[in-house]
């Protein structure tokens, strides 16, 4: 029997973050495909759109017409997926759908909280990676005082930052812009993060991020384990070894630091350049805007107890595969069993660390 090889042979690997694990399937990348492949826009947008509720001036969909902003402009959701003030839910109203009173079959919790709107330049044509670091600081900055309004709140137990890139991911504006969910209680999936930090910090006595970063950097010494893209002074842009998405990234803090609120000057432009040098190669791989989610994990607020153990990384979940037609789908044994990658993790790494920083729209 021959030897086993990463790049052709099925295997398993772990996720400390969510302990959880991914099936590795490399020998799948060769398979024809005949599946869906997704329309390209070939509109080019202006740089101002009037009939765009997210432009600066405009009226927004329920009548509140925004300010001129000439930078970031940031603004409660008018369509907010939680509410600051709503009743609790009782046991009387819980029998209302269940003809009994909450149990461990039937559990509801209110939620309450408030959502907002980060528009990252008023620029109704350019995305992160078309905006200057300068630009991006003023989005850096925007988070980092958005995170620290809504932590002060006592109600507020959690604060998601993130980003919704393109139709693909569901989109509903093509305006650049961001969110914040702001929240009564801490969501599942930082939860079991911050889980996964205290278990391994009380095994190890050691920071999970801290001790995968310092590994990553003696890694990306050799080609064959280098999963490491782009770094600087602060940051770290990196495939995890455990990632799902194809081209799936982290941008990891070099040093703990809990949230955007501790970060130094030099910190926030080093996540600026950081950021754009990523989103740079992402549009460059496929020559398009590149889809994606992306999401600040962090302390939950700035005040929150579990805030100590924290380590500030921000997720890049982009859903392209083969081409910009061509996108990765979790389904079938995704949904029944465990996540699968066709691309290993150092394969991904070894192709977006290969592409040019330089935007191929801005190219001679």
């Amino acid at each position: 029997m021959s030897e086993f090889s990463f790049t052709d042979h099925s295997h398993r690997r772990f996720n400390p973050l969510t302990q959880s694990w991914v099936l590795c399937s490399p020998h799948r990348a060769k398979r024809p495909w005949l599946g869906q492949t997704e329309e390209q826009s070939t509109e080019t947008r202006p740089p101002y759109d009037p009939k765009c509720y997210l432009c600066p001036g405009n009226t927004r969909a329920t009548g509140t017409r925004n300010e001129k902003y000439t930078s970031t402009c940031v603004f409660t959701n008018d369509y907010a997926a939680v509410h600051e003030n709503q009743p609790m839910c009782t046991n009387t109203d819980i029998e209302q759908v269940t003809r009994s009173s909450s149990n461990d079959l039937f559990r509801v919790e209110s939620v309450c909280g408030t959502c907002k709107v980060v528009c990252f330049s008023p620029r109704h044509d350019l995305t992160l990676p078309e905006l200057s670091v300068e630009e991006i600081i003023k989005v850096v900055c925007a988070w980092q005082q958005v995170y620290a309004d809504l932590s002060r709140n006592p109600e507020i137990k959690y604060v998601q930052l993130f980003e919704n890139k393109g139709a693909v991911m569901g989109c509903s504006n093509p305006h650049p812009h961001g969110q914040a969910w702001a929240l009564s209680h801490v969501p599942s999936e930082p939860a079991q993060e911050i889980s996964s930090f205290r278990a391994y910090q009380k095994k190890h006595n050691a920071c999970i991020l801290c001790t995968y970063v310092e590994a990553e950097l003696v890694n990306s010494k050799t080609e064959s384990t280098n999963r490491i893209i782009v770094q600087n002074e602060s940051f770290m842009v990196v495939v995890p070894f455990w990632a799902t998405w194809p081209f799936e990234t982290m941008i990891v803090a070099k040093s703990h630091v809990s949230s955007i609120s501790e970060m130094s000057d030099a910190m926030t432009r080093d996540l600026a350049s950081a950021i754009r040098e990523l989103t740079i190669r992402y549009d460059n791989l496929f020559e398009c805007s590149f889809p994606y989610s992306m999401g600040l994990h962090q302390a939950p607020t700035a005040t929150h107890e579990d805030g100590v153990c924290c380590h500030l990384h921000l997720h890049f979940y982009p859903p392209l595969l083969r081409s910009k037609e061509v996108r990765k789908f979790l389904v079938g044994f995704e949904m029944m069993a465990e996540p699968q990658r066709d691309l290993t993790a150092e394969q991904a790494a070894s192709r977006l660390r290969a592409l040019s920083s330089v935007h191929y729209k801005s190219r001679v």
